[in-house]
């Protein structure tokens, strides 16, 4: 399965594809990093800074808050300062709130920082995406473009590794929060040294230079046609020049938003970053210690990892379609093997190991469907002249989602117990599940320009 990926990235080119690609994927990194860290910070932030329960919720929660305004914020800049400099801004913010995170002395400081850190972690998520899916050719933009949720996972397996590595420290939530002014700085130098996308230079009359960057990019690659696939970028923007937000609204682009927003609500509301965030508290929570817990986190980071790279590899063999409908099935029974886990009180004694089973095969199962095929169809669907500002409309909704989920889930456990939670959780990946099978469409090694045409 990984031969066609491999061989198609060897027939792409000199090195500069991949290069800008991963570059531009540390955006997700330091997405996945802040998701990832929280959990195990807050084992110690409740003790050390006397956290209430709804302070604890506000501290992960407050985040998405920044994340949505971030998101809004960008989808502005996306087009007005180019895909590029929008990204280097936002690794130089999330540095310096990161530090800010660190070196707060109260839940309120933690608090306020976590909602800068937001900005920039909305912006990183859908800007990055964005940047990859319109430099990469349509055969491995499938790959490509999961280069972003790979970071993701790469960047929630780091923080867990973090958190369990520094929980003997003093200050040891500190560091775990501190570390992450590292991959933030690396953003943000890192972009100075790629070039803006193509089709941002298009749309804003520098198709010299939009030739050249194209002509850069596709060096080497045998398949490469660069004439066509100027022309197409260039047809697509005079179509779509003018484009505005409201116009997301009309009978020609709405059906295409509304995939979108289906897609950003179910990512979150079958309870991913619930888990994410709440794993270390759920596994404790079956009689484990924090430190087993923290241990035993690290091998749902790995098997989040593990499947991703699964998904990279085969998003443009088997396509869209058919890993969102698989990852989401998974989902489903995952989140049933919780919901029973945690309603016997038997299993709960004499068989702890289902919690992390059904943990396990819940995040692959996310990782290979709705984790990488969200980000990449939402880049994919929109015609140029609405990318930013309708990717952004999902970001938002999805981050809205992400903070509904996340400021509930302790208070729903408390309201109609953890089982019922994750039973809720499933009912909802059922919805989600026939909402796919019957509108999503494959968008799987075309153009574009040629994708935007047809569903609109």
């Amino acid at each position: 399965m990984s031969t066609t990926f491999v061989k198609e990235m060897r027939s792409s080119g000199n090195g500069t594809l991949v290069r800008v690609s991963v570059i531009a994927a540390i955006g997700g990194l330091l997405f996945g990093y802040d998701t990832g860290v929280i959990s195990g910070a807050l084992l110690f932030i409740k003790t050390d800074l006397h956290a209430s329960t709804f302070q604890q919720q506000a501290i992960v929660a407050v985040l998405l808050l920044g994340a949505m305004v971030g998101a809004l914020i960008s989808g502005y800049l996306a087009d007005r300062i180019s895909r590029k400099w929008t990204k280097v801004i936002s690794g130089i913010i999330y540095a310096l709130a990161a530090l800010g995170c660190a070196f707060s002395v109260s839940a309120g400081m933690l608090i306020g920082f976590r909602f800068i850190l937001g900005l920039s972690v909305g912006t990183a998520s859908f800007v990055a995406p964005l940047y990859i899916s319109e430099v990469a050719p349509p055969r491995v933009r499938g790959g490509l473009v999961s280069f972003n949720q790979l970071a993701i996972t790469s960047g929630i397996l780091l923080a867990y590794i973090v958190d369990f590595a520094f929980k003997g420290f003093a200050d040891q939530w500190r560091w775990m929060l501190g570390v992450a002014a590292i991959p933030g700085a690396v953003l943000a130098i890192g972009m100075l040294t790629v070039p803006r996308t193509p089709r941002w230079l298009v749309m804003n009359g520098d198709e010299d230079r939009a030739r050249e960057v194209l002509e850069e990019l596709r060096e080497g690659d045998e398949h490469a046609d660069v004439d066509g696939e100027m022309r197409e970028i260039e047809e697509a923007n005079e179509r779509e020049r003018g484009t505005r937000t409201k116009d997301l609204l009309s009978g020609r682009l709405r059906p295409l938003l509304w995939i979108g927003i289906a897609l950003a609500i179910a990512q979150q509301f079958v309870g991913v970053n619930t888990v994410i965030y709440y794993a270390p508290t759920i596994l404790s929570d079956t009689g484990l210690g924090s430190s087993a817990a923290l241990a035993q986190t690290v091998v749902v980071g790995v098997t989040n990892v593990v499947f991703t790279v699964v998904a990279v590899l085969l998003l443009d063999r088997l396509g869209r379609r058919a890993l969102l409908l698989t990852g989401t099935a998974g989902l489903l029974v995952a989140l049933l093997v919780l919901g029973i886990y945690f309603s016997s009180a038997t299993l709960q004694s004499n068989d702890g190991w289902l919690a992390l089973a059904g943990l396990v095969l819940f995040i692959a199962a996310f990782a290979i469907g709705l984790g990488p095929v969200f980000w990449l169809m939402i880049s994919e669907i929109f015609p140029v002249g609405a990318r930013s500002k309708a990717m952004a409309v999902c970001t938002i909704i999805n981050w809205g989602a992400n903070f509904l989920v996340a400021q509930t889930f302790l208070s729903l456990s408390n309201a109609i117990t953890r089982e019922g939670v994750f039973f809720l959780y499933a009912a909802l990946a059922v919805l989600s599940l026939v909402f796919f099978a019957l509108r999503v469409p494959e968008t799987k090694g075309r153009a574009l320009e040629e994708i935007q045409e047809d569903l609109a």
